[in-house]
This record gives structure tokens, C-alpha cells and sequence, in this order.
């Protein structure tokens, strides 16, 4: 049986060990492992079902941590650094040779961030390494953004889920890479766009790739509930088109209702895309364990944090 607990020291303990633990951040649960101990990342991957081509997030308590894993960090990257560690930023910069090869998918780049909450930042001092810690969810399947979410998923065959709370931001970091010395992003997430061009200048975005993936989050297919899902404009249309099937909704602020729509999750009665993010999984958890036909989440503004989230959602409606 999986062990739910805020002990930090017996989470670490079980780190040295070689065990997988889940741990909190602000943006998901993230499912962790030493990253110099191949096979505890080896672990990850097998427990997730993730494929090995997809590279892990290093996680580390401070910007100079960097030092002993990273070789070169670009001007940009440094200012980024400042603006948004501790936080949901992860940056992709080239790695040092003491790297194993697993955690970066055979690539000479690093994904690194410094996470922002309090329990995982006390566990990271306590370890003498820093942690790979990619979603704690099988592969594909929607973020757990609660130690209850990870619980379902891997109940007995995970030791420990360190117990942290909601999580704040409810989705996960956006990824800045660089080209030359020129960022680039590669996830959208948490920090929206212009948070981050407010601080660099314009950055482009190329945020999808099926092969070799420079970072986690590009595939097309991925955060999906097992129930068939769809990303609509007008609800109320898509519920008229599905007159026989039982219908959960997603909604950013408005209540809807029609004879076959059977569950509502309203994401933000005052319209707060803050709000509206952190809650979003949460609410494709709880639709996805009624037994529906069909979810239907309502497309949100696409500006700021809207992006991020309609891009979620478009991954979601890939289906499994």
C-alpha cells in the first residue's frame, strides 16, 4: 500500500534508497527519482509506461545548483532565472557529461527547474542530488494535481506520495529552450507567453513534435481522461448534437444545462484564468470517474493563460 504522508525525511530516505516518491509542486505531483541513479529513473519510465524518447524535468532547490549539471546558460536564460525561480518555469540548457544519458533522451541538453513549494524545496537541501520528476501519471493520462490523484494511479506500487496539498497552479511549467543563444518555447504552461516576452522580448513558439522531442509536452496526444473528450466553442450546440449521450461539461465561468447534460465543473464563477488553471485537471478527474459518454470542455480565451489551457485540452480530445 502506498504510504500518503508529509514526512520529508522519510521521503528522502527512500530517494537514497533508490525508490520512486511523488512529490508536490505548484504546477503537478511529480513522480521522483535520483537522477544519477539509472535505475531508479528506469523506474519512472516503467511505472509511467513512458517511452524513453521523451527527456525528464531535473529538478534542483536554487539557480546555483546549476553549476554541476548545466555547461553554458544564455544571458536570457539567467534573466528568466531571476524573473521565475523558485516557479513554474523549466529551462532546456546544455548539460554536463555527468548527466545520464536516460534523463535527457540521449540529447546535450538538460530540462531544469527550481520548483515553489515549500516541502519539495526543504526535501531537495536534504538530498545530496537533485531530482528527475516527470508527472506522477501513467503516460498520457490526465496530470494528478492532488496526492489523492496520485494514490489512484499507483496504489501499491509506488512507496510514498509526500503530501503537499492542491496543487497551486493546477498545470505544468512552461519550457523555454534556446537556439544558439535565441529562447524558444517549447511547452506552454504556467507562465503564460507574455509574462515571459515581458522579460526577453518576443519568443516563438514550437510547441509540437512526435519525434525525438526536445522537451516533455510536445506530442500531440497527451493529459487525456479515458473518457472520449472534445474542446467546443458553443456547448450548448454540442449537447444538441449528442441528444442520446450523457454529457459533462467543463465550463470557465457559466453554468450550463440540458436534459443530457448530467455534470457541470465551473472552473471560475468570476472568469479568473488564474483560477480557472489551477482547477482544471482537478476537474477533468472528477468528470472522468462519473462514467459519462462524452466530456465537452468549453475553449477558453485564447490570450495568456487561455493558450495554455486550450492547448491541454486540444492534447486531451487526441483521445487514448
Amino acid at each position: 500500500m502506498t504510504i500518503v504522508s508529509k514526512d520529508i525525511a522519510h521521503a528522502a530516505q527512500l530517494l537514497r534508497q533508490g525508490a520512486q516518491v511523488a512529490i508536490p509542486t505548484e504546477t503537478v505531483y511529480g513522480l521522483a527519482a535520483n537522477i544519477y541513479d539509472t535505475t531508479a529513473v528506469q523506474g519512472i519510465f516503467k511505472m509511467k509506461q513512458r517511452p524513453l524518447f521523451n527527456p525528464l524535468i531535473v529538478h534542483t532547490f536554487g539557480v546555483e545548483q546549476l553549476e554541476q549539471f548545466v555547461s553554458y546558460i544564455p544571458l536570457k536564460a539567467k534573466r528568466l532565472a531571476e524573473a521565475f525561480w523558485p516557479g513554474s518555469l523549466t529551462l532546456v540548457l546544455p548539460k554536463k557529461s555527468n548527466v545520464p544519458d536516460i534523463i535527457t533522451a540521449g540529447k546535450d541538453t538538460v530540462a531544469v527547474r527550481v520548483p515553489n513549494h515549500p516541502l519539495t524545496l526543504d526535501l531537495l537541501r536534504l538530498l545530496d542530488f537533485p531530482l528527475a520528476a516527470p508527472s506522477a501519471n501513467p503516460f498520457g493520462s490526465i496530470s494528478p494535481t492532488t496526492a489523492q490523484h496520485v494514490k489512484n494511479y499507483f496504489d501499491g506500487t509506488l512507496k510514498m506520495v509526500l503530501d503537499g496539498g492542491p496543487c497551486q497552479n493546477g498545470i505544468e511549467s512552461t519550457i523555454v529552450g534556446f537556439e544558439g543563444d535565441e529562447p524558444v518555447i517549447y511547452r506552454l504552461g504556467s507562465i503564460s507567453v507574455e509574462h515571459i516576452e515581458a522579460v526577453i522580448g518576443p519568443v516563438p513558439v514550437k510547441n509540437k513534435k512526435e519525434n525525438a522531442p526536445q522537451a516533455p509536452g510536445m506530442l500531440s496526444r497527451h493529459y487525456a481522461p479515458d473518457t472520449r473528450t472534445f474542446l467546443e466553442e458553443d456547448i450548448y450546440a454540442f449537447a444538441k448534437a449528442y441528444p442520446e449521450k450523457s454529457i459533462g461539461v467543463i465550463s470557465f465561468s457559466e453554468v450550463f444545462t440540458a436534459p443530457n447534460i448530467k455534470a457541470i465543473e465551473v472552473l471560475s464563477p468570476e472568469a479568473n484564468l488564474q483560477e480557472a488553471m489551477s482547477n482544471l485537471y482537478a476537474a477533468l478527474h472528477s468528470l472522468d470517474a462519473k462514467g459519462l459518454d462524452i466530456i465537452v470542455a468549453q475553449r477558453f480565451p485564447d490570450t495568456g493563460l487561455g493558450k495554455s489551457m486550450n492547448d491541454r485540452l486540444e492534447r486531451a480530445t487526441k483521445g487514448k
